[in-house]
């Protein structure tokens, strides 16, 4: 009778073969869900530290006011708390960042900045994906471009306290030279940024084991 039922089946066009099942498919992934989530965290975080005007912080000193600055702000607050923040060169022409560490720096961080943002998209791309070859094309695409955006931004936190030897810097925290802030102290939007970037070392990682697996179908028992 069995063997009746099979040629019936057969005879109507349909295989009930174990190998003509479907493969099972997840709907995501757990590893990807938190990529996904961690990029676009590491992105906020970069964009709020590119922005910050605490990269140096000077207190109020000897009846002074306190002073700070970012990359493309400077910041000053009274002794009346009176807060007013400027960007550099009144108009923010990037000509006139006080110096050309800064200026360096600035190109690196946004180039970074922006290319982990390009990187979080394609991210959020393949939870919508099916997964194959091409969502693993992309995790891999943006798992590249995420370590690149590490290594342009770490290089642009390294050039940054070059500009510490600036006019600008020196009218404001003392005697201060490359890799020494003098009476002022790193702020905690470079901080912020330092720690944005050493975050950002383990999205590779993750873009790696981010794809879908797919499950392969219980197999039957030989005996039956």
């Amino acid at each position: 009778m069995h063997a009746l039922f099979d040629g019936d089946w057969k005879g109507l066009g349909i295989d009930l073969s174990p190998v003509s099942l479907p493969r099972a498919v997840r709907m995501f992934s757990c590893v990807g869900c938190f990529w996904v989530l961690l990029s676009s965290a590491l992105v906020a975080i970069c964009s709020f530290s590119f922005i910050s005007p605490a990269w140096i912080v000077k207190e109020h000193l000897k009846n002074k006011d306190s002073v700070s600055f970012g990359l493309l702000w400077h910041c000053s607050e009274s002794l009346d708390h009176m807060y007013r923040c400027y960007t550099f060169g009144g108009l923010g022409k990037f000509q006139e960042i006080p110096s050309s560490s800064w200026q360096t720096s600035a190109v690196l961080c946004s180039g970074g900045c922006a290319l982990l943002a390009v990187s979080s998209l394609l991210a959020i791309i393949t939870i919508f994906l099916p997964g194959g070859a091409c969502e693993r094309r992309i995790c891999t695409l943006a798992g590249y471009m995420q370590m690149a955006s590490v290594f342009i931004m770490g290089t642009g936190l390294v050039v940054y306290p070059f500009g510490f030897n600036s006019n600008l810097v020196k009218s404001f925290c003392g005697d201060s030279d490359i890799y020494n802030a003098g009476e002022c102290q790193i702020g905690w939007g470079y901080m912020l940024a330092i720690v944005g970037v050493m975050l950002t070392l383990f999205l590779p990682f993750f873009a790696k084991y981010a794809p879908k697996e797919q499950l392969s179908p219980t197999p039957l028992p030989t005996l039956l």
